[in-house]
C-alpha cells in the first residue's frame, strides 16, 4: 500500500513552487531562449554604453577584483575575470562537444564529418579573403579570423525560432559545421594570436592535465576534485604566453566519453539499493549510519549512468548559456556608437568584418558544399536540400561570441577594436535577420 500523498494533497504554496519550477526547467531548455538572452545582454549593453551613464559602463567593468593568501596577491579587473577566466568554462563546454560529437556524433565516422569538414573550412577561407581584400593593411590585416567564427549558440536559438517544420538533418548539419569552426577557431588562436611561449607554463599545464588523467585512470567520478587539476592548466597556459581559456578546451577534450569502470552495473545497483530499502526498516527508523551505505552507492550508480562528457556538458550548459556568455556579452558589447572616430581605417575594418560574416560565410559554406558534391566526395544527407544548405550558410554569418572575443585579441588599438566590434554586431544581426527571412520560405516550401 503507498502512503505517499498524491500531487492534489500537498499544500497548495508546494504545488505552485513544482509547477513554477517544472516550467522553469522546460523554459530554459528552449535553444531560442538562450539566444534572446544573449542578444538581451548585447542590447543592453550598448545601451548602457551609450546613455549618460556611459561612464559607470567601463568603470564598472575595470573595477579591480582581487584574490591571494598573505603576500601572494593576484589583482586583475573584472574585464580579465570575464574574458579570461569565466570564458573558460565556455571553452569547456565547447571542448566536451567536440569530444562527444568525435566519439559518438556527426564527426565519429569520416564519411559523416566529410561534408561539414568542407563546408565550415569554406566558410572560414572566403570571409578571411573578403576581409582580407579590404583590409590589407598589417595592422587591420590582424584582424582577419574575427568574421571566421560562428555562434552555436545563436545559431542553433535563431533556427529554433523557425519552428518543427526545419529538417532535422539541416539541424545536425549547422550544428556539425559550428563545432568544426570552433575546432577551426581554437586553432586559429592558438596559432596565431599566441604570443612568445614559455616552457615553465607549459610543464605547469602538464602536470594538471596529467593530474586529471590520473584521477581519471583510478576511477575519480567527482567534479569538484578536477578543479585543482584544471586550475593548474588555467594557470600554466597563462604563464606559457597561451590564451589561458583555451585551457578549457583542454580539459574538455580529455573528458572521458565512457562511464567509469564499476564492479556492478549502475542501473542493477539503482534497483539493488531501491530493493535494499524497502526491505530494510532503515528508512522508517531514519538510521543514519545504516542509510550511509546505500545511498553512496545510490549516488554513485546515478552519476555514472551516463558518461563524464555527458553529465558534465548537461549540468554546466544553462550555467554557460544564461550566465557565461550573456555576462560576455555584456562587458564586451559596449560599443559607444556617439564616440566613434572610424576614420582611420576603422571604416573599412567593420565593413570588412559585417560583409565578410553577411556575404562570406555563406558564400563559402554553400560553394564549398557544392564543390564537394559535385566532385563526388559526399552527398547531402536524406532531407537537406540546397535550400536547407543556403539556410546553414546564412546562420552561420552570426560570429558574435566567437567573432568579439577574437577581435579582442587581434587588436590592441582601441578604435580598430571598437570598429571590429560594430562590424560583428551588425553583421550578426543582418545575418540572423537575413537567416529568418529565408528560414521562412524555406519552411512555406517544405
Amino acid at each position: 500500500m503507498n502512503d505517499s500523498p498524491s500531487f492534489d494533497d500537498l499544500p497548495k504554496a508546494q504545488r505552485l513552487a513544482e509547477q513554477a519550477l517544472s516550467n522553469l526547467h522546460r523554459f530554459l531548455h528552449v535553444e531560442a531562449v538562450s539566444g534572446a538572452a544573449l542578444l538581451f545582454a548585447a542590447a543592453a549593453a550598448l545601451v548602457w554604453a551609450n546613455s549618460p551613464f556611459a561612464h559607470s559602463y567601463h568603470a564598472f567593468w575595470n573595477l579591480p577584483l582581487t584574490i591571494g593568501v598573505g603576500e601572494h596577491v593576484f589583482s586583475q579587473s573584472l574585464h580579465f575575470w570575464v574574458n579570461d577566466a569565466l570564458m573558460t568554462v565556455f571553452f569547456l563546454v565547447v571542448g566536451m562537444e567536440i569530444r562527444r560529437e568525435i566519439h559518438e556524433g556527426a564527426l565519429s565516422r569520416l564519411d559523416q564529418a566529410i561534408l561539414p569538414v568542407v563546408a565550415a573550412t569554406g566558410g572560414v577561407i572566403v570571409p578571411a579573403l573578403i576581409y582580407l581584400s579590404l583590409n590589407s593593411d598589417p595592422a587591420r590585416g590582424q584582424g582577419w579570423a574575427v568574421p571566421t567564427a560562428t555562434d552555436i549558440a545563436f545559431a542553433v536559438g535563431v533556427l529554433a525560432l523557425l519552428g518543427r517544420r526545419i529538417p532535422v538533418n539541416v539541424r545536425v548539419f549547422l550544428l556539425a559545421l559550428a563545432i568544426i569552426d570552433d575546432i577551426i577557431a581554437v586553432l586559429i588562436i592558438a596559432l596565431f594570436y599566441t604570443a612568445s611561449l614559455q616552457l615553465g607554463g607549459f610543464i605547469l599545464a602538464s602536470i594538471g592535465v596529467l593530474a586529471a588523467l590520473g584521477f581519471q585512470r583510478i576511477g575519480i567520478g567527482s567534479a569538484p576534485f578536477y578543479v585543482l587539476p584544471g586550475s593548474l592548466v588555467w594557470i600554466g597556459f597563462m604563464v606559457a604566453g597561451i590564451h589561458p581559456t583555451l585551457a578549457g578546451v583542454v580539459l574538455g577534450l580529455i573528458t572521458p566519453a565512457r562511464a567509469i569502470p564499476m564492479r556492478e552495473p549502475p542501473l542493477e545497483v539503482v534497483s539493488r539499493v531501491l530493493k535494499q530499502l524497502r526491505s530494510s526498516d532503515a528508512v522508517k527508523a531514519r538510521d543514519p549510519q545504516r542509510l550511509e551505505q546505500p545511498l553512496r552507492d545510490l549516488r554513485v550508480a546515478h552519476r555514472e549512468i551516463l558518461p563524464p562528457v555527458s553529465r558534465v556538458q548537461m549540468a554546466m550548459h544553462p550555467w554557460v548559456a544564461y550566465g557565461v556568455m550573456p555576462v560576455f556579452a555584456l562587458a564586451n558589447a559596449g560599443v559607444s556608437l556617439t564616440g566613434a572616430d572610424l576614420s582611420a581605417g576603422g571604416h573599412q575594418v567593420m565593413i570588412g568584418t559585417a560583409l565578410a560574416l553577411v556575404a562570406g560565410k555563406p558564400l563559402g559554406v554553400v560553394g564549398a558544399t557544392w564543390v564537394a558534391v559535385r566532385l563526388g566526395w559526399c552527398r547531402l544527407a536524406p532531407g537537406v536540400s540546397w535550400g536547407g544548405v543556403c539556410l546553414v550558410g546564412l546562420l552561420a554569418g552570426i560570429g558574435f561570441t566567437m567573432s568579439i572575443f577574437i577581435s579582442m585579441l587581434a587588436f590592441s588599438d582601441q578604435e580598430l577594436l571598437r570598429a571590429a566590434k560594430l562590424g560583428v554586431l551588425f553583421g550578426s544581426l543582418v545575418a540572423a535577420t537575413l537567416g529568418l527571412g529565408w528560414g521562412a520560405i524555406y519552411v512555406r516550401r517544405q
